[in-house]
């Protein structure tokens, strides 16, 4: 009889406890809910100044709360080289990297941290070192087969001046392509490159096929092939590209005036308004419309110098060229003295 009245006893203080428990957390909500309105005026419009360490009301101009923890580094710094001399963090993690840069490494240099040279038994340690670390790095063949991968992103993002967010999402989706077992019967390379093309056309600065097979280990057709695999086994929403998206990119190589690459985006909205774009290759039409505003424009610049910077035959721009015109001159907006330019 005892035991039970022990038990009752101690369930009873349980409860007790945890209602105690519950009414301190609200008590506390309610104090931190208040902490958050001005003690004056009752506003919740309170701006904290990080330069005096003051929280102040908006409305009655209270200061609130004063002299406040500056959390932010206790050193100053007047440009980039003096911030990333003082600054005592590493740097922030990236897909860009097989391990997301959180490990280390370790420098070629045989010095020390005061220049002078290392000894032949230091230089041997080190270099034994170099080996165990790079071993630690890749401690698998998924991880082997990443740095790889991601090597190669890098290289032919810089080959084709593509920015660093479009390697970073590069890398996210070769990353993707690998946790779902997509690379067993193709090459790195193969995704590698279709994985950088897929990212280039997300973030739309597309790079052609020709552009991209040029800079690959891989031939075009295994590129191609790769690039629909993972575009459809991903489920990656990839719009068609778009003939405008090539012009400043070519008429920044052929050196045009500004007024010629408007008028290539005219025709090429011409076009699309007509709609003899569809079916049709967006890089030909590009430089096709560059060509062709440079005849309107009086601009001095000839098939072929559109074909070396394109890389586009002749022959495509010819018959793009005239498709263009044609949709120009039918169009009710051409002016008289554009039609007669182009005839």
């Amino acid at each position: 009889m005892s035991d039970t009245e022990n038990a009752r006893q101690r369930a009873k203080i349980d409860s007790e406890n945890r209602r105690t428990g519950r009414h301190n957390e609200t008590e506390q909500t309610e104090t931190d809910e208040e902490t958050l309105l001005c003690p004056e005026c009752s506003s919740p419009t309170l701006v904290t100044d990080d330069g005096r360490g003051e929280t102040v009301c908006e409305d009655c101009g209270l200061v609130v709360d004063e002299d406040e923890i500056d959390r932010g580094p206790e050193w100053r710094a007047f440009d980039s080289a003096e911030r990333d001399q003082k600054s005592r963090v590493g740097a922030p993690t990236t897909n860009m990297m097989h391990d997301r840069g959180l490990s280390t490494n370790i420098g070629w240099q045989n010095k020390d941290a005061y220049g002078n040279s290392l000894s032949s038994n230091q230089r041997q340690k080190m270099q034994r070192l170099r080996t165990w670390n790079e071993r630690f790095r890749t401690r698998d063949s998924k991880e082997r087969n990443l740095k790889q991968a991601l090597g190669e992103i890098d290289r032919m993002a810089s080959a084709l001046g593509l920015p660093e967010s479009v390697r970073e999402t590069a890398s996210v989706i070769y990353r993707r392509a690998l946790e779902d077992d997509l690379l067993p019967g193709r090459s790195i390379e193969g995704i590698a490159t279709a994985s950088l093309h897929a990212a280039a056309r997300m973030a739309q600065v597309p790079r052609s096929l020709d552009e991209v097979a040029h800079v690959s280990r891989v031939d075009e057709e295994e590129f191609e092939r790769a690039y629909r695999y993972i575009v459809r086994e991903l489920s990656l929403e990839i719009k068609p590209a778009d003939p405008t998206e090539y012009l400043p990119r070519f008429a920044s190589d052929i050196d045009v005036p500004k007024e010629t690459e408007r008028t290539a985006r005219e025709l090429l909205e011409n076009a699309k308004t007509v709609g003899i774009h569809s079916g049709k290759s967006p890089v030909g039409l590009a430089a096709a419309a560059l060509y062709a505003a440079a005849q309107l424009t009086n601009e001095k610049v000839t098939q072929s110098d559109v074909s070396d910077v394109t890389d586009i035959s002749e022959v495509t721009i010819r018959n793009r060229y005239q498709e263009l015109l044609e949709a120009w001159d039918t169009t009710p907006f051409a002016s008289g003295g554009e039609s007669g330019a182009s005839a």
